[in-house]
């Protein structure tokens, strides 16, 4: 495994570009995994998809507290009503904005196995996973973000994770 670069959003068009599907679960997609989870972690994330470590592949890593869940090919099959909430990115560092996102989703997608599986969640996970697929489409949370979120700059900086 091996910590990958996170891009940055003004400086990477990359971030902008639609991923490719994966159609082979081969070794470079296990390590491109791997190293997302790895990156993930040393960044203090909970979410991080392939674009953001600049391989344009459908592939998404989220822990919102339990348990790693890699996920190749996500989409959402079903999602629940909407509200808003507070939520930041690895490749926006800085700024939190507040986004409309479903307060539970089903996902469907492959596991590192080639397994087809399906995720029931809720709640942070939920925004993570809405979050980390829209990256594979190219889409920034500030696209759909109705308001900064500026309490954060009440707090200290020891507070941020992201």
């Amino acid at each position: 495994m091996a910590l990958r670069r996170i891009l940055d959003s003004r400086s990477s068009g990359l971030l902008r570009k639609r991923s490719r599907p994966i159609t082979d679960i081969n070794r470079h997609i296990l390590r491109l995994l791997d190293d997302m989870a790895e990156t993930m972690y040393a960044a203090h994330g909970c979410g991080l998809a392939a674009p953001q470590v600049g391989a344009l592949r459908r592939a998404i890593v989220v822990d919102t507290g339990s348990g790693l869940i890699e996920l190749i090919n996500p989409e959402i099959i079903a999602a629940s009503d909407e509200r808003e909430d507070s939520e930041g990115c690895l490749s926006i560092p800085g700024l939190r904005g507040f986004v409309a996102r479903p307060h539970k989703v089903t996902v469907r997608g492959l596991n590192r196995d080639g397994e087809e599986i399906e995720i029931e969640a809720e709640e942070m996970t939920a925004v993570a996973l809405c979050h980390e697929i829209d990256h594979l489409d190219g889409i920034l949370y500030t696209d759909k973000m109705t308001r900064v979120d500026d309490s954060r700059d009440e707090q200290s900086d020891e507070s941020e994770t992201e």
